[in-house]
């Protein structure tokens, strides 16, 4: 071993030697020696492609004392119907071209610029869609069929039996409605509440309608407020826990309490009145409850939810899902000054004396 180390040794200079003496005889030199290889993990790596900066994920915000943001003004126009069409059954969710036909049909059918049926139904278009909510005639981003989510069948569940007495009130309702289409209301009493500018859909649950879908709502520590464009009410809910008022207490747009469930905001409302159109399809508002849910989605959105329940009057609870939109900031709501019926009330009862007379209707 140490004899072929000395060899080695002697031998390199010798080659050194060599080389020298080609360069002085005019030969070429040899090539440069390559240098010695770099380690992998030495060598600069070549720089990646860059990605394209990732958007944020969205944080739902929240207020300064820390509950869910929901303030703001929000729209739930559609023409996506409350229950499912018959020519629709057994479809949840359509395809890209059932959905735009089927807001071609339902826009048809809902918009007020039509000149078609004859004058009954020229005069119930009197407003035609200048004045309407125009975000009514497109169907939920989803293009689901009803807005109904439970049951399946986006339907509201049968009724139960009702007893003889809520039979006989039905059928004085009924009676009265008739009436009045008529133009031969008995009182102001007959008229719906709604004619009276008492309420509108302002009430619980919150379903879209021709016009005037905004809510704004406002929030401080302990309170919501849920103000609907439609005529002027303003729901101011306790997030504290307290009971709900008295049985004996009952009002026209309910008695709610709230709290949040995460990010949800929960509404229980109950102590319905009993006046004729206060409660969804004649409901029994000794046993009616709704419950509200809003979820901030999006920047943009917030679903609703509301599930109704009454086992007196349907046989199984049942749940709607309808999208909230915030509106253009540059937008705003105004006031629905509802009151044309204080002035003609007095007109609508006058000529229903007056047809009496003639002999048009029997008292």
């Amino acid at each position: 071993m140490k004899y072929r180390s000395r060899t080695s040794i002697v031998v390199l200079p010798i080659w050194i030697m060599l080389g020298a003496l080609r360069v002085v005889a005019g030969q070429a030199p040899p090539a440069k020696p390559r240098p010695a290889a770099t380690p992998a993990s030495a060598k600069p790596s070549t720089p990646a492609p860059k990605r394209p900066a990732s958007r944020k994920a969205w944080v739902p915000p929240r207020t300064p004392w820390g509950d869910p943001d929901l303030q703001g003004v929000w729209n739930d126009a559609t023409s996506t119907p409350l229950q499912r069409p018959s020519t629709r059954a057994g479809k949840d969710v359509l395809s890209d071209e059932e959905a735009n036909e089927f807001q071609q049909e339902l826009a048809f059918e809902l918009t007020r610029d039509r000149r078609d049926g004859g004058p009954e139904a020229d005069v119930n278009r009197a407003y035609n869609d200048h004045w309407m909510d125009a975000r009514r005639l497109k169907i939920t981003a989803d293009r689901r069929t009803s807005l109904i989510v439970d049951p399946a069948d986006g339907r509201i569940p049968p009724l139960v039996p009702l007893s003889p007495e809520r039979q006989h009130a039905r059928a004085e309702r009924a009676a009265a409605n008739a009436r009045f289409n008529a133009g031969m209301p008995y009182g102001p009493e007959e008229m719906s509440l709604p004619v009276r500018c008492i309420i509108r859909t302002d009430s619980p649950p919150y379903l879209p309608t021709i016009y005037n879908n905004d809510f704004q709502i406002f929030q401080s520590p302990g309170f919501v407020v849920i103000a609907p464009e439609m005529i002027h009410s303003a729901r101011i809910i306790p997030l504290d826990g307290r009971p709900h008022l008295g049985n004996n207490l009952r009002q026209w747009l309910g008695d709610t309490r709230g709290h949040f469930d995460g990010r949800t905001l929960v509404l229980e409302t109950t102590n319905f009145r009993a006046d004729d159109g206060v409660v969804f399809q004649g409901a029994n508002p000794a046993s009616y409850k709704i419950t509200e849910r809003l979820t901030r989605v999006g920047r943009d959105t917030i679903k609703y939810e509301f599930t109704v329940e009454d086992p007196t009057t349907w046989t199984r609870p049942w749940t709607a899902m309808i999208p909230w939109t915030k509106i253009d900031p540059a937008e705003q709501m105004y006031e629905y000054a509802c009151h044309e019926d204080n002035f003609d009330i007095v007109h609508l009862l006058s000529g229903a004396r007056t047809r009496e007379k003639n002999g048009e209707g029997k008292r």
